[in-house]
C-alpha cells in the first residue's frame, strides 16, 4: 500500500507493507544512491535489526549512531550528541538521515536533521505502533525540556515514510499496548468502523489498522498543515496525558498510557458536562480495557498538574483548546479558561 501525502513544504509517499524493511535499500534507492547515509537508533531495536541494517548499506558510505531506549533520550543532551556525531561523519546536506525506532528517535532524529546545515533529508522507518501510526506522520519533530513535553520542536515532514507491520512482532504487549492507545483515538475522534473494529481480533487486520490510521492523519494533516484548526483533533487525551507523562518523569507511564489515562478522563468529564452522548466514555473504557489501558488507581497532585498545563501548547494567553468527542468518531474543539481547572480536579 501507498500513500501519499502533499504538504506546502513537501510531498512524500508513506509505505505500507510486510516485509518492507527487508528490502528497506530499495524502496529508498532512489534517495540514497550516491549519498552518505546516517542512521539513528535505540539499543532495544538495535539488538534486534541493528546488524541487518548495517548490512543492508554496506555498499555506500553509512553511519549508524545506538541511543538508549526511553523518553529521557528525547533531550538537548542527546541532539547535541547527534550534532556533534553528524559533524564528525561530514554530513552535507545532499546526504540522507535515517530514523529506525519508535516515536522518540524518530522525533529527535527528525529535530536534528531538521536542524543540522538547516535542513537534511530524512527517512522515517519506524518500528513501534505508536510511531507506524501515528508520530513517522505529519511532520512533526521535537525535543523535551525538563519542563514539559515536545516544547522545542519545528515542522519537518520526512522525504519517505517505510512501515513493515511485521516489525511489530518483536515488540513487548505493553510497547504494542502504547501503540494501541493512538489507533483507539483515531477511531475515536474520526472512524467509528475503525473504532469497533478494534474490539475483535487485531492481529488479523493490523496492516488495514494502520493504512486506516495513517489515513486519517493523512487527510487531516493535508488540510491543517500547522496544526492550528482540525489538525488539533489529534490531540484528544494528550493535554491530560503530557501531564501524567511529565508528573511521573515520564518512567511510570508510558506515553500511550497517559493518553489512555486523558481520553477516558475527558469524556468521563464532557459526558457529564453534557458535550458528550451518554454511554461514550463507557464505549471507551471497554475498548481501553482490551488492551491493558485502564488505570482507575491514578492519582495526582491537581497544583502541580494545574502548573503544566500553563505549559501546553494548545493554550493561548487565556484559555486551553481541548478536544473532546461529541461521540464516537466525532470531536468537537473547546477554549476552556485557564482558571477552570476542571480536567485536573474530580
Amino acid at each position: 500500500m501507498k500513500i501519499n501525502v502533499k504538504t506546502s513544504m513537501s510531498s512524500y509517499d508513506i509505505i505500507i507493507e510486510n516485509g518492507s524493511f527487508e528490502n528497506l535499500h530499495k524502496y529508498t534507492e532512489d534517495i540514497t544512491k550516491g549519498r552518505k547515509i546516517f542512521a539513528v537508533t535505540d539499543d532495544n531495536v538495535d539488538s534486534f535489526y541493528g546488524e541487518r541494517l548495517s548490512d543492508m548499506f554496506s555498499y555506500c558510505e553509512f553511519k549508524k549512531v545506538v541511543l538508549p531506549h526511553g523518553e529521557t533520550t528525547k533531550s538537548s543532551e542527546y541532539l547535541n550528541k547527534l550534532y556533534s556525531e553528524l559533524a564528525e561523519f561530514k554530513m552535507s546536506r545532499s546526504d540522507i538521515i535515517i530514523a529506525f525506532g519508535g516515536g522518540v528517535i524518530g522525533d529527535l532524529t527528525g529535530f536534528a536533521a531538521a536542524t543540522f546545515l538547516r535542513g537534511i533529508k530524512f527517512i522515517q522507518v519506524p518500528t513501534t505502533l505508536l510511531s507506524q501510526v501515528d508520530s513517522s506522520v505529519g511532520g512533526k519533530v521535537a525535543i523535551d525540556l525538563p519542563e514539559g513535553k515536545n516544547l522545542v520542536g519545528s515542522f519537518y515532514p520526512p522525504c519517505r515514510v517505510i512501515i513493515d507491520p511485521l516489525l511489530l512482532n518483536t515488540l513487548p504487549k505493553r510497547v504494542f499496548n502504547d501503540g494501541m492507545a493512538e489507533v483507539i483515538k483515531y477511531g475515536a475522534i474520526r472512524d467509528d468502523k475503525l473504532f469497533e473494529m478494534l474490539l475483535g481480533d487485531i492481529d488479523t487486520c493490523i496492516e488495514e489498522v494502520i493504512h486506516t490510521c495513517v489515513n486519517i492523519k493523512k487527510q487531516i494533516v493535508e488540510n491543517d498543515e500547522f496544526d492550528t484548526g482540525e489538525r488539533m483533533i489529534l490531540n484528544f487525551g494528550h493535554t491530560f496525558g503530557h501531564v501524567v507523562e511529565k508528573l511521573c518523569n515520564y518512567t511510570t507511564y508510558t506515553h500511550g498510557e497517559g493518553v489512555a489515562i486523558g481520553m477516558l478522563r475527558i469524556t468521563q468529564k464532557s459526558e457529564a458536562m453534557g458535550i458528550t452522548e451518554k454511554g461514550t466514555a463507557d464505549r471507551l473504557r471497554l475498548a481501553l480495557e482490551k488492551y491493558d489501558l485502564v488505570f482507575d488507581d491514578y492519582t495526582f497532585d491537581a497544583n502541580k498538574a494545574a502548573q503544566v498545563l500553563l505549559l501546553d501548547k494548545k493554550s493561548s494567553k487565556d484559555t486551553i483548546n481541548y478536544i473532546m468527542l461529541s461521540k464516537i468518531g466525532e470531536t468537537v474543539i473547546k477554549e476552556i479558561p485557564k482558571t477552570d481547572t476542571f480536567l485536573t480536579e474530580d
